[in-house]
């Protein structure tokens, strides 16, 4: 399918790796000139080099923490004004209710909630100027079912689709479009880490880990970056228009809901 994007400009944060990679590789494929971002230099140049060489497309690197003021400027002057926003950033550590302070929770809320909704507030003017535009949030399928030991990450992406919910529907009218994309369980560092935590808590092996979170997921299996990406790159395309505020799953049934 031609997603009538070609030629169009995006950010996509924290895109070195996991699945803010797999969306910047599905729109490079679909002819997307890219920034990316992330914390790690190197690692985000070789992403670059391999998305250049595989798809012909123009990408720019941007090497900071986009959680900081700092960052995002750094970001927006490369690209004030990019068609297509992509926001993304690492999850918080998960743990129980009663190990977090308010640091803790002023650290998530920045790098999951006021990161991205900063970053929309200086993107969306130009996009409305244009009359097109299209906004992805990567949150997290703990907003539809809150998992316990991520309360961190349940809080600030909470705060987040609600600004969201509110701030698509005004500006759907001008041609831009806000989603949010929730993943399940992914093969990347981000499930190691998950995995890991259960290997410490209770002793067991990594492949005994994955096997276990494997059979709560009705697809029986992680999912996977290039799936991912496909879906976020939908979502950027000229047929999803008619698609405004809405909180998509990709977790392979694993949120077990009616709604």
């Amino acid at each position: 399918m031609d997603l009538g994007i070609r030629g169009k400009k995006a950010i996509v944060c924290a895109s070195s790796k996991g699945l803010g990679r797999g969306c910047a590789e599905a729109l490079a494929a679909a002819g997307v000139d890219l920034v990316l971002n992330a914390r790690t230099a190197s690692t985000l140049e070789e992403t670059a080099e391999a998305i250049r060489a595989a798809h012909g497309v123009e990408v720019k690197t941007v090497a900071c923490d986009i959680t900081t003021e700092e960052g995002r400027a750094e970001v927006l002057d490369v690209l004030p004004d990019p068609d297509i926003l992509v926001n993304n950033a690492g999850g918080p550590p998960p743990g129980l209710w009663s190990d977090w302070d308010i640091a803790d929770f002023e650290a998530a809320l920045h790098a999951n909630m006021l990161t991205p909704i900063m970053l929309m507030k200086h993107t969306l003017p130009k996009m409305i100027d244009k009359g097109w535009g299209r906004v992805v949030n990567i949150t997290s399928q703990s907003v539809k079912a809150p998992i316990p030991v991520l309360g961190l990450s349940n809080s600030a992406r909470a705060g987040l689709t609600g600004y969201v919910a509110g701030t698509a529907r005004q500006v759907a009218e001008h041609g831009v479009n806000i989603n949010n994309l929730l993943p399940g369980i992914h093969a990347t560092d981000r499930a190691v880490a998950l995995d890991g935590g259960v290997v410490e808590k209770e002793g067991i092996t990594m492949e005994e880990a994955k096997r276990r979170r494997e059979a709560t997921i009705p697809a029986r299996r992680y999912g996977t970056s290039e799936e991912f990406g496909a879906v976020c790159a939908f979502l950027c395309s000229q047929h999803a228009g008619f698609i405004v505020g809405q909180n998509i799953l990709h977790d392979g049934g694993g949120v077990n809901a009616t709604l």
